[in-house]
């Protein structure tokens, strides 16, 4: 039986800092320089997690919260990777098995990070993972599912992440992340609106697969009828559910869309200036801060990921 939505409270959150502790870091946020007259914005650097991606945050949170007995049976999840190495990596130093229903299009830097950390691999197409993901189940599996973002666990140990830019940065004006299934917006947008509510949260969506832009417009959740596969593997989803719905509307103030032009602009200019790799879904929030929707700031830019085969990057980056 799936667990009904509940608000992430700010005890959940603060909670969840103290069981990733010292498996978790916490990440630099630094001033990105861009000259006279540009807009103030600040790159929270996620990309240097031991995963190179924000969700060990909540992969360690949700592992550590299982039952001994959940632990017990192993655990799996869904992903293009990033939720995968997080799972895995949690389970490792649990020292529980795990499982990954990973989206055969991953690209094979991150299918291999996820072997290397121990996941067994069963590769679906992407539909039948979103089926799997609304389901909460899939064929085969009986371990225990740690869903890679419609989870409260999960999603509370992401909103670690909006406490430590509250600390570094306390006059931050808006904060923006890449949504994808909205883990990650929900956790950092529930710590974030807890503590200030006059901070703005905005998401950031790739123009090819921007469910929840269009569903703010029509006014509920919606599937994406033109959703492209591109290099954004990370965000940009076919659907916002009915649940991220219910957990995204209350803590998230809007979503820009941006071009994937401007994505690879930024992770070319997250490069120049800050020497670490950002992969598409990566450079997202600092696309759409460049566009001058999210206003002068301080704008903090979440880097959620650096997950990308170097020759794609250099491909991307170059053209």
């Amino acid at each position: 039986m799936i667990d009904p939505v509940r608000p992430i409270a700010i005890q959940d959150v603060e909670e969840a800092r103290g069981r990733i502790a010292g498996t978790v870091l916490r990440t630099p946020l630094v001033r990105l320089e861009l000259g006279a007259g540009a807009p103030e914005i600040w790159l929270k650097l996620e990309n240097l997690q031991p995963t190179n991606a924000y969700k060990i945050r909540g992969a360690t949170n949700a592992v550590a919260s299982l039952t001994d007995e959940e632990r017990g049976r192993g655990v799996w999840t869904i992903s293009a990777g990033n939720a995968g190495q997080g799972v895995a990596y949690a389970a490792r130093k649990a020292g529980v098995p795990s499982s990954v229903v990973a989206i055969e299009t991953a690209p094979q830097t991150k299918l291999e990070r996820m072997r290397a950390l121990g996941a067994t691999i069963v590769p679906v197409s992407y539909e039948q993972a979103w089926q799997s993901a609304e389901a909460h189940a899939h064929p085969g599996l009986d371990s225990t599912f740690i869903h890679p973002f419609d989870n409260h666990d999960f999603i509370a140990g992401h909103g670690t992440m909006g406490l430590e830019i509250l600390e570094d940065l306390p006059e931050v004006h808006t904060v923006i992340a890449a949504i994808g299934g909205g883990g990650l917006i929900s956790g950092v947008g529930s710590a974030i609106k807890a503590m200030r509510p006059d901070v703005r949260v905005l998401g950031a969506e790739p123009e090819t697969a921007a469910p929840y832009a269009l569903s703010l417009r029509e006014g509920g959740p919606r599937k994406f009828s033109d959703w492209e596969a591109s290099f954004v593997d990370g965000a940009g989803g076919k659907s916002v559910t009915e649940r991220m719905w219910q957990r995204m509307r209350p803590v998230v103030d809007g979503s820009i869309t941006v071009t994937l032009d401007q994505t690879r602009d930024a992770m070319r200019l997250i490069a120049e200036k800050t020497r670490t790799i950002a992969e598409g879904a990566g450079a997202l929030a600092l696309a759409a801060a460049l566009t001058g929707e999210a206003g002068d700031g301080p704008i903090v830019c979440i880097v959620s990921g650096g997950n990308i085969d170097l020759k794609k990057f250099c491909e991307l980056v170059s053209a």
